[in-house]
């Protein structure tokens, strides 16, 4: 049965059955519909061309050891096989996630720039568990992510393509986003490559502009097969690569990235210059990993305020008046709090998390404080502990004192704080 109907009964391997309610989309492998089982909705996605018994059995296993983080919408349950075709069930995406490829078209705006840092972070960390599970993605692309665009949360799809390390399933990828030696045939997908098309999503993600697609690029008359594999694959050059600008932005086509290049701060640039430099893109041991994402992108949340305009702004800790990018007001150089890891400007209504406070832990998610003013005098702020033990303080003048959860420290020069297991922050 190639295509199924609606009301269509599909039985599950594990026992048990689905019932078809609609059609939700198709694809290149096969269609998508919305199921019922024992009440509740899921997906299914049926294949509709002929997969191989290495496939079939690859998302067999994916299925028995399970997502690496809730964040990927894996798959659940195995049909049985009719006909020669089968599908697999998975949780359906949440009405208020669109895809991110929407964003790229400007069909879809994140709320803030705080949730769109926040999608980074998603992203990055996503496919930093997936590696550290012993598997390549392989075809990472725009199509791949479903974003909340109010809080940046990040649910990654079509994830029956995922391997472990070394197995190759037979997919190059998508156009644009494949690594160089994918592009040439030179290498099969693998965590490497999984790295450079990550790399790529996340400038996406942040300038709405295709790294490697500038003057060069846009000068041809049809993009043949022979183009794409010299800007993607022979040949690439970074669209802000320092010492080559034949490939620059053109002004009333890449407008995004050129309004954009000179707002995040310096060590934003550096990395994504660092990325797409030729040495790193055609070296694929030297590309960055996962984890240097993340921490780019908590560094980055480390330093995004809302001014008083309502918008959000960026503060260099080191510059002695920081301007608003929206409305220009001046904010001056406020306190931060200076970890052996991090340093968090000190605004109204920044956090801290987990990996500010506590030694050897990264997780960005968990929040362990939050900067407050005072009611009666809103020119008193404060750092309210939001996490479940005690803070000690220690003053300029070497005495001490202990935060109890939901206590507050007022935020001044020179404070000490020794957080839940020994990490030590200062204010300065």
């Amino acid at each position: 049965m190639k295509e199924l109907k609606i009301e269509d009964i599909i039985n599950l391997k594990v026992g048990g059955s689905v019932k078809i309610k609609k059609k939700l989309g198709e694809g290149g492998q096969g269609i998508v519909y919305l199921v019922d089982l024992n009440g509740k909705d899921y997906a299914l996605k049926w294949y509709t061309k002929p997969v191989g018994k290495e496939f079939y059995n690859n998302l067999e296993n994916n299925i028995q050891k399970g997502a690496p983080t809730s964040a990927f919408l894996w798959p659940l349950y195995l049909t049985e096989t009719i006909d020669g075709h089968f599908g697999y069930l998975m949780e359906l995406r949440p009405s208020n996630y669109v895809e991110l490829s929407d964003f790229l078209i400007a069909r879809a705006r994140f709320g803030s720039v705080s949730a769109m840092i926040n999608a980074a972070l998603c992203i990055s960390n996503g496919f930093r568990e997936l590696h550290y599970k012993g598997y390549s993605y392989q075809d990472l692309n725009d199509g791949n992510f479903f974003v909340n665009p109010q809080t940046g949360d990040v649910l990654i799809c079509d994830n029956d393509n995922v391997a472990p390390y070394g197995k190759h399933l037979g997919i190059a990828g998508k156009s644009r986003y494949m690594a160089p030696e994918v592009v040439k045939g030179e290498r099969k997908p693998n965590a490497d490559t999984d790295r450079f098309s990550l790399a790529v999503i996340l400038f996406l993600l942040f300038y709405n502009n295709h790294p490697l697609e500038g003057k060069t690029v846009v000068s041809v008359a049809c993009m043949t097969e022979r183009n794409e594999r010299i800007f993607y694959g022979v040949k690439p050059v970074f669209i802000y690569d320092p010492a080559n600008e034949t490939n620059r932005p053109v002004q009333g086509i890449h407008t995004n990235v050129i309004r954009r290049w000179n707002v995040f701060p310096a060590f934003i640039k550096e990395s994504f210059l660092n990325s797409f430099s030729t040495e790193t893109m055609m070296t694929p041991e030297k590309r960055y990993g996962e984890s240097h994402w993340q921490k780019l992108f908590v560094r980055l949340r480390d330093v995004t305020v809302r001014c008083t305009c309502g918008g959000e702004t960026f503060i260099d800790p080191d510059q002695a008046d920081n301007k608003c990018i929206n409305c220009g007001k001046s904010l001056g150089k406020p306190l931060t709090l200076k970890t052996d890891t991090n340093r968090v400007v000190l605004f109204p209504g920044m956090k801290t998390s987990l990996c500010h406070t506590r030694t050897g832990n990264d997780d960005y998610k968990e929040i362990t404080g939050e900067v407050i003013q005072n009611k009666n005098n809103p020119l008193i702020w404060g750092l309210k502990n939001l996490s479940p033990e005690s803070w000690v303080i220690y003053m300029p003048d070497g005495t001490n004192k202990e935060i109890p959860a939901n206590g507050v420290v007022q935020i001044s020069k020179e404070v000490s704080i020794v957080f839940n297991g020994g990490k030590k922050g200062i204010i300065g």
